[in-house]
């Protein structure tokens, strides 16, 4: 078999270094090939966000984030015209890219995805839809073409990590509650994206055309019934006060701070009144809607599958 030279790009940006260690093991085994040449490039921010975060300036980030609207980033510096693959690793903020990695699909550097082969990586809490679907969209604009996406989300359910994530985020402090779990990805999930790593090799190693059969029947990603519903409303209210917060700034930023303190305590009712209830719906009509969401949980686990 013949073992051309392959020609790999990693566009990433970690806060907290979690998914750079989620990068590093799906690329473990691709860095012991001779015959595949890695580029890593990591995003950075002219004005670099803290880790761990401030309270108001963390909640603060949300309407750009929704809007694709992010702070600038240094020029990203490419060492090729042209990749074989490209692997874009991002976190999910407020249901959206990480504005780093927004900003890259907007910027010129991006244009070097066209009709390249792209996979995604992505590691967060437990909500990851809304944000792939922007993914996809901004993918299809530069005419890239996405063949495979990996997900790996918070060891913890969902009651635990809506107190244990927020708690890292702004304590930098994985385990600040010694008597709930540690927030993030648990190291199984971690060691398991090796497994990936070793696919993408054995199609690269054959020389077999790089396409969505990657990794379908691999258990890439794992949609969760109960949180579709979830994200679609918490998306829908993102997007409302995300723009209306948007105006607000253009009037003042007193203004849009003072409005942002009344959405935070308006999110966190929504969250604790509205995820619940549209999971219990959605239990109650589950029977009547089960063609629908199998459609549904198809359509989101594209391309890989679950």
């Amino acid at each position: 078999m013949s073992q051309s030279q392959k020609h790999i790009l990693v566009i990433s940006y970690s806060q907290t270094g979690q998914l750079n260690e989620l990068t590093q093991h799906f690329l473990q085994p691709l860095k012991q090939q001779e015959n595949i040449v890695i580029d890593e490039c990591q995003i950075e921010p002219i004005q670099p966000y803290s880790f761990p975060w401030k309270f108001i300036p963390f909640f603060n980030q949300f309407p750009e984030s929704v809007h694709l609207k992010p702070a600038p980033i240094e020029t990203p510096i490419l060492q090729r015209e042209k990749y074989d693959l490209v692997i874009i690793a991002y976190s999910v903020w407020f249901l959206s890219p990480s504005q780093p990695i927004s900003a890259f699909l907007q910027s010129e550097q991006a244009k070097i995805l066209k009709n390249t082969p792209v996979i995604t990586l992505i590691g967060c809490r437990n909500m990851w839809l809304m944000a792939q679907e922007k993914m996809k969209k901004m993918l299809t604009a530069l005419d890239a073409n996405l063949i495979g996406n990996v997900v790996k989300t918070d060891q913890s359910n969902a009651w635990a990590s809506f107190i244990t994530t927020p708690a890292w985020m702004l304590s930098g402090e994985k385990r600040y509650f010694s008597w709930l779990p540690s927030a993030g990805i648990s190291d199984a999930d971690m060691q398991d994206m090796q497994r990936f790593g070793y696919r993408l090799v054995q199609i690269l190693n054959e020389n077999q055309p790089l396409d969505k059969s990657l990794f379908q029947n691999m258990g890439a990603v794992k949609i969760d019934e109960k949180l579709m519903m979830s994200e679609k409303v918490g998306h829908r209210s993102f997007y409302i006060w995300g723009k209306l917060l948007l105006k607000c700034g253009q009037i003042s930023p007193v203004f849009r701070q003072a409005m942002l303190y009344f959405y935070i305590v308006f999110l966190i009712i929504l969250i604790l009144t509205v995820v619940p209830l549209s999971a219990v719906v959605k239990r109650l009509l589950k029977p009547l809607l089960k063609e629908k969401l199998a459609r549904q949980k198809r359509y989101f686990a594209e391309p890989s599958g679950e």
